[in-house]
């Protein structure tokens, strides 16, 4: 199925967004996630269902200052 991941159309195969950070290689509880524009929680990924054409932004922290 299709995705828009961080603005990127990619094809994938994950039916949950847990996963869909596998299939992508993200890794580590320090993600931010969401889908459509909601937030969804760690606890949450792996029951949160994808559908095509969702829009999945992914964001993790950045070090500096």
């Amino acid at each position: 199925m299709q995705l828009l991941v961080n603005g990127e159309l990619r094809d994938c195969g994950s039916s949950t967004l847990a996963d869909l950070l596998d299939e992508l290689e993200y890794e580590g509880d320090w993600l931010a996630t969401a889908v459509n524009g909601d937030l969804v929680h760690r606890e949450d990924r792996s029951h949160h269902i994808l559908s095509a054409g969702d829009r999945v932004e992914i964001l993790s922290p950045m070090q500096g200052g």
